[in-house]
C-alpha cells in the first residue's frame, strides 16, 4: 500500500478516535480517561514486545523478525528518544483533551486541522523543506478558514481571542506539529521501525500521565468525578491503528510530512458528521463552509508538493 493510501486510511481512523474522545471527556474528568486510555493502548503493545524479544533470541517466533510487526530492540539512548516522543506527545494531549471538554466537536477538530500550517513551517525552519507557491497559497486558504471559524464560533459564544478550550487547543495542536518532525527523524535518521516507535511511545506513555492522574486522585476526584464509558478504550484502539498507519507512511524514504500531514486532516469530515448528525451542534451549515474552505487549503498544500 503506498504512503498516500496509509495516510488517508490514518484519517479516517483519526475521525473516529475524534468522536470517541469527544464521548469520553463529555461531562467526565480528564484525568482517569487519560490514564485509561493509555494504559489500554500499553497492554495492547506489551504483548508485541515481548513475543519480539523471544524472536530475537531464537525462540519459536522467527517469523516475527521478517514481519512489520517485530519491535527492534533498542539503545538506551533509544529508549531516551521515544520517551521525550511520549512526553511531548502526552502534554498535547492533555491540554487538547481538557479543551474538548468545553468546546463542540464541530469547532475543535477544525481548530485541530490548522495543524498542516505548523507543521509545514516546521519543516521549512528545521529541516529545510521548500514548499512550492501552490503550497504557499494553500497555507493561506487555511488561516483564512481559521478566521472565518472565529466568526461561526461568535455564534456559539465561543471568542476565540479570549476562550480558555481555544487557548488550550492551539498550544497542542503546535505541540503535535512539533511531534509529527520529531516522528520523521525517529523513522528516518534514527532507524526506528513503526512498531517499535509505536510500542514503546504507547507504553512510555503511561508514566508520563501518572502524575496528572494522582493529582487529581488526591485533589479533584469529587469536584471532577469519573464515570466510565465504553469509548474510553475505543480511544486507544482506534488511535493505535490510525498510528500504525501513519508511522508506516512516514516511514517511506520518498514519503513527505508536509503532505501526510495535509490528508490526515480529512479526518474532520467524520468528526464534524458525528458532531451534528449524533451530538446535535448548530450552525452546521456555516461550520461546512468553513470546514469546505480549510479541506481546499489543505489539499492545495498537498497537491502543491506532489505536483
Amino acid at each position: 500500500m503506498s504512503w498516500i493510501l496509509l495516510s488517508l486510511l490514518s484519517a479516517m481512523l483519526l475521525g473516529l478516535y475524534d468522536i470517541a474522545k469527544k464521548s469520553a471527556v463529555e461531562e467526565n474528568a480528564v484525568a482517569p480517561v487519560l490514564l485509561l486510555n493509555v494504559i489500554t493502548g500499553a497492554i495492547c503493545c506489551i504483548p508485541l514486545v515481548i513475543a519480539s524479544r523471544l524472536a530475537s533470541h531464537g525462540g519459536g517466533l522467527l517469523w516475527l523478525r521478517e514481519s512489520i510487526w517485530f519491535v527492534q530492540p533498542l539503545a538506551t539512548y533509544e529508549h531516551v528518544l521515544v520517551s521525550l516522543k511520549s512526553l511531548l506527545v502526552g502534554l498535547s494531549w492533555m491540554l487538547s483533551f481538557v479543551a474538548l471538554r468545553s468546546l463542540p466537536i464541530s469547532i475543535a477538530s477544525p481548530i485541530r486541522a490548522t495543524s498542516p500550517v505548523w507543521t509545514v513551517l516546521i519543516a521549512v525552519l528545521w529541516m529545510g523543506e521548500r514548499p512550492e507557491p501552490t503550497q504557499w497559497f494553500g497555507m493561506s486558504v487555511v488561516f483564512v478558514a481559521f478566521i472565518a471559524f472565529t466568526r461561526v464560533g461568535k455564534s456559539e459564544g465561543i471568542h476565540f481571542h479570549r476562550d480558555r478550550g481555544v487557548g488550550l487547543l492551539v498550544a497542542a495542536t503546535l505541540l503535535g506539529s512539533c511531534s509529527a518532525m520529531y516522528d520523521k527523524y525517529l523513522l528516518q535518521s534514527v532507524g526506528l521501525s513503526p512498531a517499535t516507535l509505536q510500542a514503546w511511545f504507547a507504553i512510555y506513555l503511561v508514566p508520563v500521565m501518572m502524575p496528572w492522574f494522582v493529582w487529581w486522585y488526591l485533589s479533584e476526584r469529587r469536584s471532577h468525578p469519573f464515570s466510565w464509558r465504553w469509548s474510553i478504550p475505543l480511544i486507544a484502539l482506534f488511535l493505535l491503528a490510525a498510528d500504525f498507519c501513519y508511522f508506516t507512511a512516514i516511514s517511506y524514504p520518498e514519503a513527505l510530512i508536509s503532505i501526510i500531514s495535509p490528508l490526515r486532516r480529512a479526518s474532520i469530515i467524520i468528526a464534524f458528521l458525528a458532531g451534528i448528525l449524533l451530538l446535535g451542534e448548530k450552525n452546521w451549515k456555516s461550520k461546512a463552509i468553513c470546514i469546505g474552505l480549510l479541506l481546499v487549503g489543505v489539499c492545495l498544500m498537498g497537491w502543491g508538493r506532489s505536483g
